[in-house]
């Protein structure tokens, strides 16, 4: 955990330092910074079976620093990079219980439509990501009785989850002439999370995450 929040303060400081720095800048580009909570979880699809399920969601946290350039009068490209917490809660038997909190690095790139409204826009976006575990526990509860252990990224049969995972960003909220903005997103991970070398090949392990911001642009 201790590596989690080195990150996450490590990507505060650098966020603001490069909005300070930037915000003299007469061009059209702004720049921004929002952060929030994420609702993770994991969908699992069993292909020879046909059948699909979905985990518990645990509750973990996100901050991105973004850049919205404009390309016409309401439509601009968003790139960024963000801390993701993801993971997903498991319920077994019982009181036993086991809940994943993964830290992702991702680099973002959103196509954004600018809607203008009252004393702001609303806008709606979408976009591919590549996302890169840094980090990550699992916690087990059986009975009365908790452990956590780190989570090991890979692609041997040893490892808990692969390292890279890409999918797509799909985002909404409204912004006000001030920079103030809320938002909500949710990211659909295309990447089969489990290790190559595993068993079960057949079954497919995907994030789903449902985030909500608040941020300001600068």
């Amino acid at each position: 955990m201790k590596k989690i929040f080195l990150v996450a303060a490590a990507m505060v400081f650098a966020g603001s330092t490069f909005a300070q720095t930037t915000t003299s800048n007469s061009s059209r580009t702004t720049f921004g910074l929002k952060g929030g909570v994420n609702l993770p979880k994991y969908k699992y699809v069993n292909d020879d079976a046909n059948t699909s399920d979905e985990t518990k969601t645990t509750t973990n946290f996100n901050l991105t620093g973004y850049a919205d350039v404009p390309i016409s009068t309401y439509f601009s490209v968003q790139p960024g990079i963000s801390l993701q917490g993801k993971g997903a809660k498991y319920f077994e038997n019982g009181n036993n219980e086991q809940e994943d909190n993964v830290l992702a690095v991702e680099i973002p790139v959103n196509l954004v439509a600018n809607l203008p409204a009252g004393p702001g826009k609303f806008y709606l976006g979408a976009g591919p990501y590549a996302g890169f575990n840094v980090a990550g526990q699992r916690k087990t509860t059986i009975g009365n009785l908790t452990t956590e252990n780190d989570l090991i990224f890979g692609d041997s049969n040893s490892d808990n989850l692969k390292t890279v995972d890409f999918g797509v960003n799909f985002l909404a909220g409204y912004q006000l002439t001030s920079g103030l903005n809320f938002g909500a997103g949710y990211g659909l991970g295309l990447t089969n999370l489990r290790p190559t070398s595993t068993s079960n090949t057949n079954i497919e392990q995907n994030n789903r995450v449902l985030s909500f911001t608040v941020g300001y642009a600068f």
